[in-house]
């Protein structure tokens, strides 16, 4: 009976242990993508940064003008908003919280920050990140400044 117990104990610590793996491999994924987008948003590569979000219709952007459907639309409003180097100014995140929802989706809530010559622009973020065929998308992004 011991070596039952201590068998069931092994195995439960070796599944939390993998368990515990697979969150930190998934953090530091989604971490990754947004540090390229922070990259690519102060080259003012609205593309680039935009290869961090799911490219579908169904994607949903949430923000003071109100929710935009899709990832055409999205980086329409994108380019509308943001023209120029000195609008898109240099990006930043502070993260405060990335937790799992399910498997396969963690939200992220922090902070962004734009240093730009016409004036900075700081607010707050929730996104929605989901692992769609292997890579981790933006699936729903509410910010507001």
């Amino acid at each position: 009976m011991k070596h039952l117990l201590l068998l069931l104990f092994l195995l439960s610590t070796v599944h939390v242990a993998t368990a515990q793996n697979s969150l930190t491999e998934d953090r530091k994924a989604i971490l990754e993508v947004m540090k390229t987008q922070e990259k690519a948003w102060s080259q003012n590569d609205l593309e680039g940064f935009m290869q961090g979000y799911w490219k579908s219709d169904s994607l949903k952007f949430y923000g003071s003008s109100g929710i935009t459907y899709g990832w055409e639309q999205t980086l329409a409003n994108y380019k509308k908003g943001y023209p120029t180097k000195e609008y898109s100014g240099t990006l930043s995140f502070k993260l405060h919280d990335i937790s799992k929802i399910e498997n396969n989706s963690y939200w992220v809530m922090g902070e962004y920050f734009l240093k730009r010559s016409v004036g900075d622009a700081n607010g707050i973020f929730m996104i929605i990140f989901k692992k769609i065929d292997g890579e981790w998308k933006i699936v729903a992004d509410m910010s507001c400044g």
